[in-house]
């Protein structure tokens, strides 16, 4: 049975986050009202987000507390497949959005948190926090490289988003 890999559960919904990690915190400008905010927070909880930005999704339905979800990143021969659990999720008027933290089999240890937020003027925010360490052997070896991956696919995600929640 596959169990959450680190102990500080939640974490990335508390400052600071936890020490002995590496973290990322990305925020960017999806759109302004309603509509746009609906549209995000409908393709985060259903991991339309990460579809539309190249990873493949094995989930038995939408983000829930307690969903397994496998998320498959990168190409061909080097694509590799990450193991998470769904810990919390927000779905309310001005907050949308979840967060998983890493099982057995994960290739990093931690968690991150993908949030949709409308502010008070009407515009819609998308956030990423994330705190990680290498759990594989070849995490460990990628070293430096792996942030700068993680980081890309985060943009990734908020172009694909912002996308999605224009009607694209």
């Amino acid at each position: 049975m596959s169990v959450l890999t680190y102990p500080e559960r939640g974490a990335t919904l508390r400052r600071p986050l936890p020490d002995g990690y590496r973290h990322l915190h990305h925020r960017t400008r999806i759109g302004h009202g309603r509509e746009v905010f609906e549209a995000a927070g409908a393709a985060v909880l259903s991991f339309r987000m990460h579809r539309a930005a190249g990873a493949t999704v094995r989930a038995d339905g939408p983000a829930v507390p307690g969903a397994r979800v496998e998320i498959g990143i990168g190409a061909g021969p080097l694509r590799i497949s990450v193991p998470c659990e769904v810990i919390r999720t927000q779905d309310s008027p001005g907050l949308a959005g979840f967060t998983y933290g890493t099982l057995t089999g994960h290739p990093a240890s931690g968690e991150e948190s993908f949030l949709v937020e409308m502010a008070a003027d009407g515009t819609v925010w998308f956030e990423v926090t994330a705190f990680s360490r290498p759990a594989a052997w070849y995490t460990r070896l990628a070293g430096p490289l792996v942030p700068l991956l993680q980081r890309a696919f985060v943009h990734s995600l908020g172009r694909h988003l912002r996308a999605l929640a224009a009607g694209g």
